[in-house]
């Protein structure tokens, strides 16, 4: 489960940000009569049915696993938490059936009713992604049910459960990641792009658009992330001790960053004396719980990956501002991206940086959930399948992924390839519906 949600989070994160990168470039395009801006889109929009058709394949996978591999969670709480999934199915086939529609429309539909048939796109992305974070949001706050004395389920409340209390600042902290990877994810292609030479307003132009939305929402995601963190330590609080490696309760707590955690305390790392208890209630007099605080056995594992995740998410983001500001400076005083190819180093990283981060927090979410699928009410091992046969499932697993992964990144530099070859065939213009004569000016601003 952990391999397959892990692959398939990547392009589900596609799933939701590349439509709205596209439209941005699209909205541009038709705006300033930029024909690059709607070459780009056109483009991207070809990147995104490619991304999207695998990410149904494994999104898929996923859904067959959740009943195979948890049969008792679904048994017990399938109607509690299906609710999610039914929406996602729907928002899922209307972002199908859009996709399809804006593709096809590239070559039958004047500009701005195309531009509209695109924004359906990015509201079943936002829609799905949050009913299924909503549903994740769940197992962390479970809430609309209560368990009769054998552990039947019973008074169901579907649309509690949908609401729970988790999922306020889950499911922006998703869909602003989705933004934030995908923006710097395709500014990343036209950084290496740039570095090899090709440096014309083609490449700028598509560095600056992904890059301009990706920086704008990292700040806003850092903020995001500090309000679930806290809200975790109330919450939540013995998944927070296990993040920040707090051993026992009490006061005027030590913030490491990086470090071993031991039962004695972090050992190593770089120690800020009273900070932990600061960021949890801007007070060093703030009481920290700490793992001291449940029996082993209700603690998670692996406390010193879990707080390297953590810590990597964060420094990830810090390091992205970082990037921001620097893009923003030199926006500010010459209306260009800075000039040095340390830039565009950076912003070739920044793609596989993001997406870093974006593991690890799933890593924090979800181990630090353990020893509960639910929390404090289902533990995962009296929900996971007792069958045998699990190592060779995932070998297969792993095989068939390797391949479509293979396959994917085949399709979409065969496309690149074709791409560049025609703009040297054919000029610049582009693709998809041709305007009308002297709707595009020649030297696009």
């Amino acid at each position: 489960m952990a391999f397959t949600l892990g692959s398939h989070i990547i392009l589900a994160s596609l799933g939701v940000g590349l439509p709205a990168v596209i439209l941005v470039a699209n909205y541009l395009g038709l705006r300033r009569n930029d024909a690059d801006a709607l070459r780009l889109a056109q483009r991207w929009s070809k990147v995104a049915a490619v991304t999207f058709v695998v990410g149904a394949i494994t999104g898929t996978v996923l859904s067959f696993e959740m009943g195979l591999l948890w049969p008792e969670f679904m048994r017990r709480f399938g109607d509690v938490f299906g609710l999610p999934f039914a929406l996602e199915g729907i928002f899922f086939f209307t972002e199908a059936i859009f996709i399809a529609i804006y593709i096809y429309g590239w070559k039958h539909l004047s500009g701005w009713p195309h531009f509209w048939t695109g924004v359906p796109v990015v509201l079943a992305g936002l829609g799905g992604a949050w009913s299924v974070v909503a549903a994740n949001a769940w197992m962390n706050q479970p809430d609309g049910f209560k368990l009769a004395a054998d552990g039947t389920v019973t008074d169901v409340n579907a649309l509690d459960a949908f609401f729970n209390g988790a999922v306020a600042y889950e499911a922006p902290h998703m869909l602003l990641a989705a933004y934030l990877i995908t923006g710097f994810l395709v500014a990343s292609v036209y950084a290496v792009g740039m570095l090899r030479g090709r440096r014309d307003r083609h490449h700028r132009l598509g560095l600056l658009i992904p890059l301009t939305i990706a920086v704008i929402v990292t700040p806003i995601q850092f903020m995001v992330g500090d309000t679930a963190a806290r809200s975790i330590a109330k919450d939540q609080p013995v998944k927070f001790a296990a993040m920040e490696c707090v051993q026992k309760t009490h006061t005027d707590v030590t913030e490491y960053l990086g470090g071993r955690c031991t039962s004695d305390g972090v050992k190593g790392g770089i120690g800020i004396p009273g900070f932990d208890s600061w960021l949890v209630g801007f007070s060093r007099d703030t009481k920290v719980t700490g793992l001291d605080s449940v029996a082993p056995d209700d603690r998670p594992p692996a406390n010193t990956m879990l707080h390297w995740a953590f810590d990597a998410m964060v420094g990830i983001c810090s390091v992205l501002i970082l990037l921001g500001l620097w893009l923003a400076v030199s926006w500010w005083r010459r209306r260009d991206i800075p000039k040095t190819p340390w830039f565009l180093r950076a912003v070739a990283v920044s793609g596989v940086a993001s997406i870093a981060a974006l593991e690890c927090g799933w890593i924090v979410t979800e181990v630090g959930r353990q020893p509960w699928i639910v929390y404090e009410t289902m533990r995962t091992k009296d929900a996971v399948t007792q069958a045998s046969g699990v190592w060779v499932s995932l070998a297969v697993v792993f095989l068939l992924y390797t391949a479509l992964g293979i396959a994917t990144i085949v399709v979409l530099r065969a496309m690149t390839r074709r791409w560049r070859t025609a703009e040297l065939r054919e000029g610049a213009g582009p693709y998809g519906p041709r305007p009308a004569p002297g709707e595009l000016s020649e030297e696009p601003t």
